[in-house]
């Protein structure tokens, strides 16, 4: 996703920082009167779910675009196939050898967002394909998959089926393209002694006054950060002792994300998995300099790190632990394929050749399309901060996209 990255400091604000008032709507309704049921109080994991998720009032359930190139479109952000076709031919390429290689002929894609990936998968795979099954939760997106890939492949749409749940059992290749990242997370701050777990809560702002000092007029209830201590034994999953963090620093951990792919590693009879999304190994994740963490939200190509404003308006989202992936596969019974950059597994499945199609650029369009392509790969953009990391359950199978430069030993 082609997100802006803001100082890491600037990414979570301290408990006593006490969100502007929200207008009221059905989505804040529902988080304000679940907050009231459970007490007062709600875990941050369950907030983003519900300002994400809730059915047909959540950022990604409740129709609105969120995918496109301009603010002007209405759109957050972009991602890669938005970019340039050229990112599925070549991640085609790497699953037409995992198709192969586990004897599959299905295609399993996890939020496909406009169907700009499924139209070039399809586009590159549709004979080797018996079904291509799309996994997505926003009915507005899936209509508008459905619209794209009648229009593109009106041959191949017959072999495309929308899923709701997973079946008992699957084979097939499996790929996720800046899936893990919208995964909701627990939030953690250390106060010097403990750690807290963070949460919302509901109300007027700490001695009901208004939070601007020169004004008389009481503030209205809304959204704030509240901690409670967390549980015994909870704490980031990391080597690094306690009293190595500043007092105030603050952290996420991936419950959801780990048990989405264990999930999928049970229930897989035989394939393979690709996740490409933007982050970090464990040790990397949960350095102490790293005081924000990682937290942010999108809206009209702009980055902020405050989830607590325009609820249901803007993306929530979070850097990847890919240790924490990693060992979630291994123990539901996938074997690691690879972990690399993002810029090294499409250099590895032929982005080179793709660059080399490109020319010179003479042309607008050419100078556009040469321009995403570096944006794929060069290390200051989405080369180097995404990555990619496979599995398999069968068949081993030397796969081409971490021919060179893999890093599985660093997870």
């Amino acid at each position: 996703m082609n997100r802006p990255e803001p100082h890491p400091d600037a990414r979570q604000q301290a408990p006593s920082v006490v969100a502007a008032p929200l207008p009221a709507s059905p989505l804040m309704a529902l988080i304000r009167d679940e907050i009231q049921a459970r007490g007062g109080w709600m875990g941050f994991e369950r907030f983003m779910e519900l300002a994400l998720y809730a059915p047909g009032l959540g950022y990604y359930s409740g129709g609105r675009r969120v995918l496109g190139h301009r603010p002007q479109d209405g759109s957050d952000f972009v991602t890669a196939p938005e970019l340039t076709p050229l990112f599925g031919e070549v991640l085609a390429r790497q699953i037409k050898q995992a198709l192969t290689a586990t004897g599959t002929r299905e295609v399993w894609e996890f939020g496909a967002g406009s169907g700009a990936l499924a139209e070039q998968l399809l586009g590159e795979l549709g004979g080797q394909l018996d079904r291509y099954v799309i996994v997505d939760l926003s009915g507005a997106l899936r209509e508008r998959q459905h619209q794209r890939l009648l229009k593109a492949h009106p041959g191949l749409v017959h072999k495309v089926i929308w899923a709701d749940s997973l079946p008992d059992e699957f084979d097939g290749v499996i790929v996720g393209n800046e899936v893990l990242d919208a995964m909701p997370v627990h939030l953690l701050s250390w106060d010097g002694q403990r750690w807290l777990e963070r949460g919302v809560s509901w109300g007027a702002p700490a001695g009901g006054g208004s939070e601007n000092p020169k004004s008389s007029l009481p503030s209205l209830p809304s959204l704030q950060w509240a901690d409670r201590p967390a549980p015994e034994g909870v704490r980031p999953p990391t080597e690094h002792p306690d009293e190595a963090y500043a007092p105030g620093t603050v952290t996420e951990t991936h419950g959801q994300a780990e048990a989405f792919v264990t999930t999928l590693a049970q229930r897989m009879g035989r394939g393979a998995a690709f996740f490409l999304d933007y982050g970090f190994t464990e040790r990397e994740y949960y350095l102490p300099d790293r005081q924000g963490g990682t937290l942010m939200c999108h809206h009209a190509h702009t980055a902020d790190p405050d989830p607590l404003t325009m609820v249901g308006d803007k993306d929530i989202t979070t850097h990847v632990n890919f240790t924490g992936i990693a060992l979630a596969g291994q123990e539901a019974g996938w074997e690691v394929l690879g972990y690399t950059s993002q810029g090294r597994f499409l250099t590895n499945c032929g982005l080179g050749e793709a660059l080399a199609h490109c020319g010179q650029a003479s042309t607008a369009a050419e100078v556009k399309a040469r321009a995403a392509l570096q944006m794929l790969v060069a290390e200051h953009e989405m080369g180097e901060l995404f990555k990619v990391i496979g599995f398999v359950k069968g068949p081993w199978f030397d796969a081409i996209g971490f021919q060179h430069g893999d890093r599985t030993h660093t997870l």
